[in-house]
């Protein structure tokens, strides 16, 4: 995919997305690999934060929830996002954590399949979401159970006892995509519900809930979509199911008439009902405002660019003889998000000692430097310096400093 007889300053002069940069604040001497865990800050978005806090906070007060339409932010944003994952107006909420979300997706689709009482999912899915499972059967009683299936045979291992496939698009550690198309389409025949965890698919390349056939799908924002640290995660419930679709949580804002203020809940009938409380409005408003730099940007660039990066990483890695210290634990290309996993005794020494360098990776236990590859931002030129410098590492053993060796509360 890379012939190296082109330059890393060849390959930014001919990159149609090289200009996208200048809307990020990077901080200088920094190449930033880990936007797959924690987005970069887009100028939009800070600018945001001035306005609400100073303007519409400071100066409009509770007018605000009609002059600037904060009641509306969550729909308005989820739509935002439903066009960058392909759904429709109408399908897409902001809202929330992933976590609590999929507390409400699980139950609702439960109750939707009153005569299975099994939920299935990957072991190596992300731990929180199996959290969350375990965390309802644990209300729901002995009569629900968790079951768990490879994750390179999924439609294989599928059956009609399933009331839920849960699953995430893209492993949070290899980084292997699965074919959402396909399983939805097979576990679909024998009457399951699918849910997809689209926590690193968002934003990073196309995809097609809508044409998928999907039922449900949850994701965060802060990730890809650079929505800030903690900002509010989205619900996708498809359009044909949002009739019957009832979710716990039955707060004031998901009532059909919040202003009405009467005694019983009654359930909005749109994908407007998984709103619970008061949505944040300082943070739903920088996730919108940092939404503004996929505007006249598709997908498809964006995955034509990740894919060259991986693959120029993967030639300078070679050059460089990373390939002698370190292991690919990341399927081929063609079946990955936009990351890659390297694996190593020491992965967790090596990502602070290439962070003291100014290249910004992340480790996963136990043994995983992981490496994102953000299209936005990222350039070729970056690839080239940052494996230049782990490569020096490698080669010198920096990682078995002390000062590297030490674990910090977040990996």
């Amino acid at each position: 995919m890379i012939n190296k007889v082109f330059s890393a300053k060849q390959l930014d002069d001919k990159d149609p997305l090289r200009h996208v940069v200048s809307q990020f604040a990077l901080p200088p001497d920094t190449i930033y690999l880990d936007g797959n865990s924690l987005g970069p800050l887009p100028k939009a978005a800070e600018e945001r934060a001035r306005d609400v806090v100073t303007n519409q906070w400071g100066k409009d007060l509770i007018k605000s929830w009609n002059c600037h339409d904060w009641i509306r932010l969550p729909q308005k944003v989820g739509d935002k996002i439903g066009a960058l994952i392909g759904a429709e107006a109408g399908q897409v909420v902001s809202c929330d954590s992933i976590s609590i979300n999929l507390f409400k997706v699980l139950s609702a689709a439960l109750n939707m399949q009153p005569d299975k009482k099994v939920i299935a999912t990957t072991r190596d899915n992300f731990p929180t979401d199996i959290y969350m499972v375990q965390g309802l059967l644990t209300l729901l009683g002995d009569d629900y159970s968790i079951r768990y299936i490879d994750e390179g045979d999924i439609e294989g291992q599928l059956s009609d006892d399933i009331a839920v496939l849960m699953l995430t698009q893209v492993n949070f550690r290899s980084g292997f995509k699965l074919n959402m198309e396909t399983i939805t389409r097979q576990a679909q025949k024998l009457g399951i519900l699918t849910l997809w965890d689209l926590a690193h698919s968002a934003g990073a390349f196309p995809v097609e809930l809508d044409k998928c056939n999907v039922d449900f799908a949850v994701g965060c924002t802060y990730k890809y979509l650079n929505g800030g640290p903690g900002a509010p995660a989205f619900v996708y419930v498809a359009q044909r199911h949002q009739q019957q679709y009832r979710q716990p949580l039955s707060g004031w804002m998901g009532h059909q008439s919040p202003f009405a203020f009467t005694p019983d809940y009654e359930a909005d009938d749109s994908v407007s009902q998984n709103l619970c409380g008061t949505p944040g409005i300082l943070s739903m408003s920088v996730l919108d405002a940092a939404l503004s730099v996929f505007d006249d940007i598709s997908l498809k660039a964006i995955d034509e660019k990740s894919k060259k990066l991986q693959a120029f990483f993967a030639a300078e890695g070679k050059r460089a003889g990373l390939c002698d210290y370190m292991d690919i634990v990341s399927p081929p290309i063609e079946n990955r998000g936009s990351q890659v996993a390297l694996s190593h005794p020491e992965a967790y020494a090596i990502c602070q000692a290439w962070i003291a360098k100014g290249v910004i990776a992340d480790f996963r236990a136990p043994n995983i430097l992981r490496i994102g590859f953000a299209p936005l931002y990222l350039s070729f030129e970056d690839i080239e310096v940052a494996v230049s410098k782990l490569a020096d590492i490698m080669q010198k053993k920096t990682y078995e400093k002390a000062e590297f060796q030490r674990k910090q509360h977040v990996t």
